[in-house]
């Protein structure tokens, strides 16, 4: 069969800050490939819809498959299902990837019979088996994470190893485009999958059922001797979580020589705990590193459910700058900051060498915060849900709380992008500039046409076409069996020694809650 894997476009923030490869879409276009069919990419990220149509008419797919990792992307996603539907009638079209998981039969009544089903799940594990039962005319409803509007297929399942899939990156047809800060260009690159915490604002954990699977660093070394980008991005939820599979990574790297320079996104308290693991990266080409602090108060953290103390998060910036490292930092701002509040932070910002990102309160569809907000939403406009809107209510007016929201994001503004970080990358500009990359040079000065409080604003009027169901009455309490998608496998779904396992389990929540969920 012909396949044609589709990526949507660009959500707000990654039109300035970075443009990732779609790696989870070549990780399933890789295992349809595997499985014998004739596979093509398409990244709306780089192209355009224009592109899409031609390739359409050109490449004359029997399938077409969307990713829906983000929200935010899901009315994109259902108007090229309907008009392709339009156009193409006989074309089968399904939609995958982590957001639509967690809102698969919503996705589908929106679609008003374009999209035959959701595949749930990891993609790449069940892409074969959906193609196969399509070759052959059987029930859709036997394959793993399969929803379609008449019912459910079984769970989704794991793919049986990471180490057998490998992604097409053959077929992205514009490589060049890809960049994470100076990393330009820059592949992604998967060491391990799923995160072993629980985070209230996080389904990476829902998703995955709490298992951490790794890859071997064999495999692993494999495929970066195969790519040819000097930038690496590792897309790990959390890096490095075993102490002993990162020092294993890093020396099968030092055998072979590989050069390559890496950004990768950790906690401050594994940090801490596996320090010499991120002293031998720094040594190989570690440059960035990304910590999600959260907050910068106690009653902040709690919040979150991130059992890191605002002394442990200090110390491990501390040990990251001591390394050389370029250290970037997420704050959630919460709806209910007012204008003292945004102002600490400011100045907080400004006291500090690091990269601050401020990104807003944002309940998703999978995670204990949705469950206990969805109620108070003051938007079911999808568009909205990109951690970059407010979608609960202010305390400030709208409008004011979106003017302190920008003044302090400017702060990462004047201090790393513009003439400012031209003056410290000077050097990498120009050497990027001479070999045609321009992706890094370009977001400097993009900030200030996407991140402003008036535009933000005006998001909110335009009309929806497509709207999140009215959710049913907030909880208190949420059953954690109606987060999932994997469903938890507990201890042995964890590639972790006992000591790691104890570690994570005395960092994420109390003993009696981690017991009822191991």
């Amino acid at each position: 069969m012909k396949v044609l894997a589709v990526h949507p476009s660009a959500l707000m923030y990654t039109k300035v800050f970075l443009r990732l490869e779609p790696l989870g879409l070549e990780l399933v276009a890789g295992a349809a490939r595997d499985a014998g069919h004739d596979v093509q990419i398409i990244d709306l990220q780089v192209e355009t819809h224009k592109d899409y149509w031609e390739l359409l008419e050109s490449f004359k797919p029997d399938v077409v498959c969307f990713s829906g990792n983000y929200l935010a992307n899901v009315p994109e996603i259902i108007d090229l299902c309907r008009a392709t539907r339009v156009r193409y009638p006989d074309i089968f079209q399904f939609i995958g990837g982590h957001s639509v998981s967690f809102i698969a039969r919503d996705v589908l009544a929106l679609s008003e019979g374009a999209v035959n089903c959701i595949l749930k799940g990891e993609g790449d594990a069940s892409i074969g088996l959906l193609l196969r039962a399509l070759e052959d005319g059987k029930d859709l409803l036997t394959v793993p994470g399969v929803v379609t509007m008449t019912g459910e297929g079984p769970s989704p399942v794991f793919v049986e190893s990471l180490n057998d899939i490998r992604p097409a990156r053959d077929l992205l047809r514009h490589r060049n485009k890809y960049f994470i800060g100076t990393l330009d260009p820059a592949a992604s690159i998967e060491f391990a999958r799923g995160c072993p915490w629980d985070c209230t604002f996080c389904s990476a954990w829902t998703f995955y059922g709490r298992s951490y699977r790794t890859a071997s660093p064999t495999v692993i070394a494999d495929e970066l001797e195969e790519i040819k980008e000097p930038g690496i991005f590792i897309v790990d939820d959390v890096a490095f979580v075993h102490e002993e599979h990162g020092m294993a990574i890093a020396n099968e790297i030092k055998k072979r020589g590989i050069k390559k320079e890496y950004y990768l996104e950790t906690r401050a308290d594994v940090l801490l705990r596996n320090k010499e693991v991120f002293k031998v990266w720094s040594e190989i080409g570690l440059s960035y590193i990304f910590i999600g602090m959260e907050a910068v108060d106690e009653e902040g953290l709690k919040q979150f459910r991130k059992r890191v103390s605002l002394d442990k998060n200090f110390e491990a910036l501390d040990y990251a700058r001591s390394l050389g490292l370029i250290v970037a930092i997420n704050i959630i701002a919460d709806p209910d900051w007012d204008r003292g509040r945004f102002e600490a932070v400011r100045q907080w910002c400004l006291e500090i060498p690091e990269i601050v990102n401020i990104s807003v309160t944002t309940p998703y569809p999978g995670t204990e915060i949705w469950h206990k907000e969805a109620r108070r939403l003051t938007t079911r406009d999808y568009r909205l849900f990109d951690i970059q809107h407010a979608v609960l209510p202010t305390k400030l007016p709208l409008p004011e709380f979106y003017e302190e929201l920008v003044k302090t994001q400017q702060v990462l503004n004047t201090k790393h992008m513009g003439w400012e970080a031209l003056k410290d990358t000077a050097g990498i500009a120009g050497r990027l500039l001479m070999k045609g990359q321009t992706n890094f040079v370009k977001m400097l000065w993009k900030f200030n046409s996407v991140f402003n409080p008036k535009l933000q604003l005006a998001d909110h009027m335009r009309k929806a076409r497509y709207l999140m169901p009215i959710q049913p009455d907030v909880v208190d309490s949420v059953d954690r069996k109606d987060l999932y998608v994997h469903g938890p496998g507990g201890r042995k779904t964890r590639a972790l020694d006992d000591a790691t396992e104890q570690f994570v389990d005395k960092t994420r929540m109390t003993e009696d809650a981690c017991a009822a969920d191991s």
